[in-house]
């Protein structure tokens, strides 16, 4: 970590040895590769979600639309964090994206695990007809809940940006800890905890949803006829509960000791750059979630899976029926599972 001020040249001498940022490796490399293969796809689906005007008609239209937002957030951020890293950014470019870029990838992030949470929900809901009470489900209180988030988030971190920074002299090595004010420093702590119980929450929500959906979903095997449908929606289910878990439960398990390390808590060097490689290689797990977002939108959202079968000719003569046998299928499904109310209790 670099000086904070210059009170004690002996002090600053001992902090300025402490450089945690000087051996990012392969992690530039790998965000560049995250940005490259995930931009294609977020851009067709923001394309996509224009063209159509079946966007805003359910209550899982608003929650993916919300989540593409948060995407394409992070993807405006990234290349500033991938510039810091290489080292190829200028000090105003180093510092700028201390003030703004960083602080707007975490927003997105936790947009991303609040969204992602509500979706999964809501596709819990649709199976439970005896919670169709719950107004999770209808598109303007959708629409508010998603506002409510955005409010949140930005309540909570948009003081990190106004907060006043100190000028510290120009380096090659910058830890954007370092143009923190204690009072700025405090608020980041502060956010550290706000935002960590909200990935709590959520991912509360993320394991009841998926549990019940899948217990329901086992229950089903007692009808043969279903258990090759009842498989591939488990499956399903597992998988999104799983890349949930792993994109961003190992992060969280880094974030705290991590940031006590910034508020010079821990004030051990060799501890400080564990926990700063830790928290990039976790962080780095976050973000691969970009590439797997448009999946998500795929298997979700039909405009989308029109798209891409409108783009290839071969396919385009079997569009209108394919649509129409999903539109059929899609609200059919949970109506051949048992009805058992149970199931969702």
């Amino acid at each position: 970590m670099l000086p904070a001020s210059n009170s004690s040249a002996g002090g600053a001498e001992e902090e300025r040895q402490c450089i945690v940022n000087d051996q990012m490796g392969p992690f530039p490399v790998l965000y560049t590769i995250i940005f490259i293969i995930s931009l294609p796809g977020n851009l067709l689906s923001v394309w996509t979600f224009i063209r159509s005007p079946r966007a805003k008609q359910q209550s899982s239209s608003v929650f993916l639309l919300n989540l593409l937002v948060a995407d394409m957030l992070l993807l405006l951020a990234l290349p500033f964090k991938i510039l810091k890293d290489i080292g190829a950014a200028p000090w105003s470019l180093m510092v700028f994206h201390c003030q703004v870029s960083a602080v707007t990838i975490y927003i997105s992030l936790y947009a991303s695990i609040a969204f992602l949470a509500f979706i999964i929900t809501d596709r819990y809901l649709q199976d439970c007809h005896n919670l169709s009470f719950l107004r999770l489900q209808e598109v303007g209180f959708a629409r508010l809940l998603s506002l409510v988030i955005w409010l949140l988030l930005l309540l909570i971190m948009v003081p990190n940006m106004a907060l006043p920074i100190q000028h510290i002299q120009e380096q090659r090595y910058l830890s954007c800890s370092s143009l923190k004010k204690d009072l700025s420093l405090h608020w980041h702590a502060l956010t550290v905890i706000l935002c960590t119980a909200l990935f709590l929450n959520a991912s509360a929500v993320v394991l009841l949803s998926s549990g019940l959906t899948l217990r329901r979903l086992l229950n089903s095997r007692k009808h043969p006829e279903l258990w090759g449908d009842v498989r591939r929606a488990a499956a399903s289910v597992t998988a999104m509960a799983l890349a949930y878990i792993l994109s961003f439960v190992p992060y969280h398990m880094v974030r705290t000791p991590y940031t006590l390390s910034q508020t010079k808590v821990i004030t051990d060097c060799h501890t400080k750059r564990q926990l700063f490689l830790g928290k990039e290689a976790t962080l780095l797990l976050s973000v691969l979630h970009l590439c797997f977002d448009p999946l998500l939108f795929f298997y979700l959202y039909s405009p989308f899976r029109q798209t891409l079968r409108n783009m290839f000719p071969c396919s385009r003569k079997q569009s209108v029926s394919e649509a129409e046998q999903e539109e059929m299928m899609e609200p059919a499904a949970p109506a051949q599972m048992p009805s058992n109310s149970t199931y969702c209790l």
